[in-house]
């Protein structure tokens, strides 16, 4: 996983899914199931794929309460 700065984990936070099933889902919220399957296929090449990366290797280590906590405590950077 790449080394993320105070201000990408709060992007991270809010990142929200931009297809699927999921579309519109915060990443944290998607369910871990989701994102091994695509450790396993591959995830996308892209920055949402980076971000979808984080977030399954967060929820592996049980730690995805964090971005949860991130999104009460501070305003959405993408606003």
């Amino acid at each position: 996983m790449n080394e993320f700065n105070t201000k990408e984990l709060l992007f991270l936070a809010y990142a929200k899914m931009h297809f699927g099933k999921y579309k519109g889902f915060f990443l944290s919220d998607i369910p871990e199931p989701y994102f091994v399957w695509f450790a396993q296929k591959g995830f996308p090449k892209s920055k949402l794929g980076q971000q979808m990366q984080a977030v399954y290797e967060i929820k592996i280590n049980g730690l995805e309460h964090l971005l949860k906590n991130l999104r009460t405590r501070y305003p959405n950077p993408y606003r």
